[in-house]
């Protein structure tokens, strides 16, 4: 498993949105790590920002 598969997981079991380092602390990946896959991520569409510093998968 990659790691923005371990991010989606990660928001899936959420079900709300969260900042970096929760997620990363939830995902057990680094923050550093966590912060490359999301802005890939937010780029390609698949995450969106509902509030500042706050990400949430796309619905």
């Amino acid at each position: 498993m990659d790691i923005q598969e371990k991010i989606i997981k990660t928001f899936e079991d959420a079900a709300k949105p969260l900042r970096t380092g929760e997620l990363a602390e939830l995902a057990g990946i680094e923050k550093k790590e966590v912060e490359k896959a999301i802005k890939k991520m937010k780029d390609a569409g698949s995450i969106i920002s509902p509030k500042r510093c706050y990400y949430d998968l796309k619905k």
